[in-house]
C-alpha cells in the first residue's frame, strides 16, 4: 500500500469519527458553560467547536495510525533466519 493511500486510510475514518464525537459532545455540552482553570473560556462558540473538532480528529487519527502501524507486516530484517 502506498504511503498516500495509507495516510488517507488513517485520516478519513478519523475525520468521520471526529464528526460523530463533535455532534455527541456538543449535543450535551454548551460551549459557553466551559471553564479552564476556574475561569470561563473567552472564545466564541464557533472557536470552541473548531478547536474541539481538531482535538477530536487528532486523537482519532493517532489511534488509527497506531493501529495501522501495528497491522503492518514485519520487515524482512525482523524475520528469524533458518535454525542452525
Amino acid at each position: 500500500m502506498t504511503s498516500s493511500r495509507q495516510l488517507i486510510g488513517v485520516l478519513w475514518p478519523a475525520f468521520l469519527l471526529a464528526c460523530a464525537i463533535e455532534i455527541l459532545v456538543f449535543a450535551m455540552v454548551d460551549p459557553s458553560d466551559l471553564h479552564w482553570g476556574g475561569d470561563a473560556l473567552r472564545m466564541p462558540r464557533q472557536g470552541v467547536y473548531t478547536v474541539a473538532f481538531f482535538v477530536f480528529w487528532a486523537m482519532a487519527a493517532a489511534s488509527s495510525a497506531f493501529t495501522a502501524l501495528l497491522a503492518m507486516p514485519p520487515s524482512r530484517d525482523d524475520q528469524p533466519g533458518p535454525p542452525q
